[in-house]
């Protein structure tokens, strides 16, 4: 595995804090890890999610110690919207995205991608998230959230994944309705899934199915 795609149900799911507890626990293993942020909307003054994995990244990689957000973003936008709304110029180009993914694989093992928004979130007009995933040739981390509804959710984007053959592995990110979760989602997931796994708890479970 030389990629690693995290996206989520949703936005404001957990794929930043998820790819962080993955940038540890891969790095405590000896590997070589480092981030992709392809596309960051709603930026300002800086790329949020891109600064923070950054950061994390260079201080287990010296290889991305003097590299910038922008190296590891390939498009930024000010307008908080999915990327085919925020790109009011067009000009986003999936070539550009695969070239700094080639350029950011060789100064890793493992390159962490991190996608923008749900699998749907459309990025040109006939091309959506779910297929950049695709594109890349990256097995996918698909993460859920916790909340009351999330089972329809989660089985509508694993539909999705199954339904385009991606390679996907999924978890909860345990942070919302954290004390009904047991009752109202938990039992679903025990009879169906039994061995899903939550972020804070579940990490090395992951590392070891995904054998590096």
């Amino acid at each position: 595995m030389r990629s690693l795609f995290i996206t989520a149900t949703g936005t404001n799911i957990g794929k930043t804090h998820t790819t962080l507890k993955l940038i540890e626990a891969l790095a405590a293993r000896g590997l070589s890890i480092g981030v992709f942020k392809p596309i960051e909307t709603g930026v300002a003054d800086f790329a949020p999610d891109a600064t923070i994995l950054l950061e994390a990244c260079q201080k287990v990689n010296s290889d991305f110690k003097d590299l910038s957000v922008s190296d590891i973003t390939a498009y930024t936008f000010t307008l908080p919207a999915a990327p085919f709304c925020a790109d009011t110029e067009q000009i986003i180009n999936i070539n550009t995205i695969l070239e700094k993914q080639r350029q950011l694989s060789n100064l890793c093992d493992i390159l962490l991608i991190e996608g923008a928004g749900g699998l749907m979130v459309p990025i040109t007009r006939d091309f959506f998230m779910i297929d950049l995933a695709k594109t890349l040739n990256s097995r996918v981390l698909l993460v859920t959230p916790s909340r009351l509804g999330c089972i329809n959710d989660t089985l509508l984007s694993m539909e999705a994944l199954k339904t385009r053959e991606i390679p996907f592995e999924w978890c909860v990110n345990l942070y919302e309705d954290k004390e009904s979760f047991s009752k109202v989602t938990q039992p679903f997931y025990d009879t169906v899934f039994p061995h899903w796994w939550h972020v804070d708890e579940g990490m090395e479970k992951f590392i070891k199915m995904l054998s590096v």
